[in-house]
This record gives C-alpha cells, structure tokens and sequence, in this order.
C-alpha cells in the first residue's frame, strides 16, 4: 500500500516530502488537507498531527511530521539522497537544519503574509523586517551555488531538496530568479531531472480555487 501524505498544494514544506518520494519512487499517494477552512485545527486532524501542521506521513503503522524527518525517511529506506560519504552526510544534515531555520523557515512566513494573509492584517513593519531575513539567507545560497552545481557533493541530495522547497511558487516573497542567476541554475538543474512536478502539478490544492 502506498504511503498517504496530507498535504495542499500551497505548502513549500509539504512539497518538499512529496518531491523527495517522487524523486526517489518511493510509492505515495496525497491526502488533500483544506488548510484555509481551517482543517488543521479540528480534532480529526489533532488526532494525526498534535501540532496541527502539514506534512504528515503515514506510512503502514508509522506515522511522521516534520518535512525533514520525512525527506530522512525516505532516503533512509530508499538509500538514496544522502551522500556518498560521511562527510556529505554530515554536510547535507547541516543543510537542513539550515533550511529550518534560514531557509523554508524564512520563505514560508514570509510567502504566507504577502500573499495568503488577509491585506487588512498584513504587517508593513513584520514584513519589512522578514524580508532582510530571507534576502540574508539567499546571499547565502546564491553565494554557495555560485561555486557549484548542488549544494552537497556532485549530484543530488537531501539538502537540495529541502532547500528549493519554496523557490518554485509563483508569488512573490523576494526571491527574484533573475536576480540570484546561481539559485536560478540550480533550480532548473532539479526541474530538469525525471519525475519533477511543479508543487501545484504535484498535490491538489491551488490559490485559483479559493477565488
């Protein structure tokens, strides 16, 4: 049986789960979760997921949050994702602890509040602010890939997948392909692999069916 994930389309973090199996072929199927009415709050869900967050895997009788732990468990069980060499591996668990806090826990606000948030509730001030977080954490990327063509080692890892979660949405948060020419290469050198899928192609759920 296939592993069920509960996800929207709309979700960089659960993008990256779902990119993960479908990358490495590790059977799943989505769960579509109706965030915006508010179904991570109901007891139903409360039930799977105590925090009231997507990604949830559930796999058999295990039962995983937290996208990273997810990616983990994908390429644990599949072998794939995470480097040739105990340094890689080390390296490409410093990429996503990386991503947690510097990375999808910067975009993923940020998305949220400029584009998702209500405009009557959108903060200038916390979003001016949230903006030269995230702008700091793409000099550190662009900085990065600018001497090489993954993040980790010479092919694709985890940490690539954790970190582009975020990047492949349409609306804006600050990221601005053309201005960040090294990320911009990264990202189509994932989009060219076999199997990719555009978040929206990729889970059910899209910002169109909510206007």
């Amino acid at each position: 049986m296939p592993a069920q994930l509960y996800c929207f389309g709309e979700s960089g973090n659960a993008y990256k789960a779902a990119l993960t199996m479908t990358l490495s072929s590790y059977p799943w199927v989505p769960v579509w979760v109706d965030f915006f009415h508010g179904e991570t709050r109901t007891e139903r869900f409360r039930a799977i997921n105590a925090m009231g967050e997507v990604p949830v895997l559930v796999d058999g009788d295990l039962i995983l949050t937290q996208s990273n732990l997810i990616q983990l468990h994908v390429a644990e069980r599949t072998g794939m994702f995470l480097g040739e060499t105990e340094e890689n591996r080390r390296e490409v668990l410093r990429w996503l602890f990386w991503d947690v806090s510097k990375g999808s826990g910067q975009f993923g606000p940020l998305r949220f509040m400029m584009n998702f948030l209500p405009e009557d509730r959108r903060s200038p001030d916390v979003i001016a602010w949230a903006s030269g977080r995230a702008a700091a954490s793409l000099d550190v990327l662009e900085a990065h890939l600018a001497r090489r063509e993954w993040l980790v080692g010479d092919g694709l890892t985890l940490a690539d997948l954790a970190c582009c979660g975020y990047l492949y949405y349409p609306e804006p948060f600050g990221f601005v392909r053309r201005e960040r020419p090294a990320i911009s290469g990264w990202l189509d050198r994932i989009s060219a692999l076999p199997g990719w899928a555009h978040p929206y192609d990729l889970m059910p759920g899209h910002p169109s069916e909510r206007t």
